[in-house]
């Protein structure tokens, strides 16, 4: 039986460490992470990695759910899938765990919760985005990857999974880029 962390931030500024440190203290004997949205399972290489190799009796922890998906049906799907494998999963904060019935009831809240959260965020950011075009602020977001060192990078031969290495995004980002190059 293993403790098997996962860390997720959505953009490749932001810290894991944090949730690295968390989990290993923990006692969490692999933790996988990534830097990648957790609006749906798209792109989540890691999160697809641990869910294949989990074995009964294995433990999947996160620092919070919303580490897992920020969508009610994709968590419920994921815990699913890890109870079909005799796995448990386990959120720190709250501390709630799917050994006990109780905690499937609090982790569908706190995924309903999560999504919720979601929609407010984008609601808010829709509204801030409004605001700043009507007096002429709005620039757009700022390119966090050199979308023209990707497509030189490609067009020179390199695989897509160098190039992703290289830059320090996800295959998922370099193939969006390529896609809107073409």
């Amino acid at each position: 039986m293993s403790r098997i962390g996962y860390a997720r931030v959505s953009t490749i500024d932001q810290d894991l460490q944090t949730q690295i440190a968390k989990l290993k203290a923990e006692g969490c004997s692999i933790i996988r992470s990534e830097k990648v949205s957790g609006a749906s399972r798209d792109g989540r290489a890691e999160l697809a990695t641990i869910i294949d190799f989990l074995r009964p009796g294995d433990e999947l922890v996160v620092t919070r759910l919303d580490r897992l998906g920020r969508d009610t049906r994709d968590v419920l799907n994921l815990i699913h899938e890890c109870e079909q494998k005799g796995a448990f999963v386990t959120v720190l904060d709250p501390h709630v765990s799917t050994r006990g019935e109780m905690g499937h009831v609090v982790l569908t809240v706190l995924g309903m919760v999560a999504q919720m959260e979601r929609r407010f965020i984008k609601e808010r950011q829709r509204e801030g985005i409004e605001k700043a075009k009507g007096i002429g602020i709005y620039k757009g977001g700022k390119a966090r990857i050199d979308h023209e060192r990707i497509v030189e990078l490609h067009r020179s031969g390199i695989g897509v999974s160098e190039v992703a290495k290289a830059i320090g995004c996800s295959r998922m980002q370099v193939y969006r880029i390529l896609k809107d190059a073409a």
